[in-house]
């Protein structure tokens, strides 16, 4: 019924690829062969599958190689949020079934020994469906992980949107207003990228998954989806976020950071205050802020501060099968 060919022996152009990415009912910015691509060649090993109905492209599956220890997989591509099946949104149970039974049999005729895939969460679809997973779960399949990420409705009356904080955090939002506060788009990088370092290297000690030339890479591939959002106390930069438009429903928020000394004006409130209302205005579905476990494991105190922002918990699962 369906036919699986590598991306790289499929034909399929890396725009025709984008474009169904663009046309489908859960595709992301992270299924793209543009943001796929902007890795180093040497980082990882591309293994992206192109599907066909009748000869007509009918879903992709972003994903690369890993080969540990003798044993090769097919995983959902690492350098990426999401992976697993884009497809369109008038998939119904029998080809969901169809997807999974040709993936499992494509793998096993390439020698494949296990294969991994993280759902794109179910608030990127346009029609909500969990066929995917019923016939993940009825060919095999297994949960390796279930992560939790904090979401945020957007699509609530107009004017509402302060309602939703918790007391504290509006109480808070409505003082940084107070004290001049500005939140505006720009294009301060770097500044905002030594924050983040700082940042993360206190409370964490690591450093940001990005350097500071591929976030501006990536900027540049993405310059209406990738935007940099800074709160200004005086022409200075004390907070910021980088938020992904994954596709026309989610934003998803990446790298939150904040100058400590600072901490009295409560930048960070109105930053997400003044971000959440412009994409509300802009149609966004939802906010993302990400996942607050790791490995399964809750961070009670990020859970509480995203909490604060009407934020509620959703899954994002990684599937496993071993051939």
């Amino acid at each position: 019924m369906l036919e699986i060919l590598p991306f790289n022996q499929s034909k399929i152009t890396e725009k025709q690829w984008d474009e169904f990415v663009q046309q489908s009912d859960n595709g992301t910015l992270f299924h793209t062969r543009k943001f796929l691509s902007y890795h180093p060649q040497k980082r990882f090993t591309d293994a992206s599958l192109a599907i066909f109905k009748k000869d007509k492209l009918f879903s992709i599956f972003s994903a690369a190689k890993i080969e540990r220890d003798g044993i090769k997989i097919l995983s959902s591509h690492a350098g990426a949020s999401y992976g697993g099946f884009v497809h369109k949104s008038n998939l119904n149970l029998e080809e969901s079934f169809a997807l999974v039974e040709s993936l499992i049999s494509f793998c096993k005729n390439n020698s494949y020994n296990i294969i991994e895939l993280t759902h794109t969460p179910m608030i990127y679809q346009s029609k909500y469906s969990n066929y995917l997973d019923f016939a993940l779960i009825k060919n095999g399949f297994e949960y390796k992980k279930r992560e939790i990420s904090s979401v945020v409705q957007l699509d609530i009356g107009e004017g509402e949107l302060l309602n939703t904080f918790r007391a504290t955090a509006r109480t808070a939002t409505k003082k940084s207003m107070k004290l001049g506060i500005e939140i505006r788009e720009c294009e301060d990088f770097e500044a905002y990228y030594e924050i983040l370092k700082m940042n993360l290297g206190m409370r964490h000690n690591v450093e940001p998954t990005h350097s500071i030339e591929e976030l501006k890479k990536l900027k540049s591939l993405f310059p209406n989806d990738i935007r940099l959002w800074g709160a200004f106390k005086e022409k200075k930069i004390i907070a910021g976020v980088c938020n992904f438009s994954a596709n026309s429903k989610v934003v998803l928020a990446f790298y939150i950071s904040h100058l400590e000394k600072y901490q009295e004006y409560r930048a960070v409130n109105l930053l997400f205050y003044e971000i959440m209302n412009q994409y509300q205005k802009e149609g966004s579905k939802f906010l993302d802020f990400g996942i607050f476990t790791v490995n399964m494991d809750p961070n009670w105190g990020l859970a509480r501060f995203k909490e604060n922002f009407g934020a509620r918990g959703i899954f994002r699962d990684t599937f496993i099968k071993k051939l």
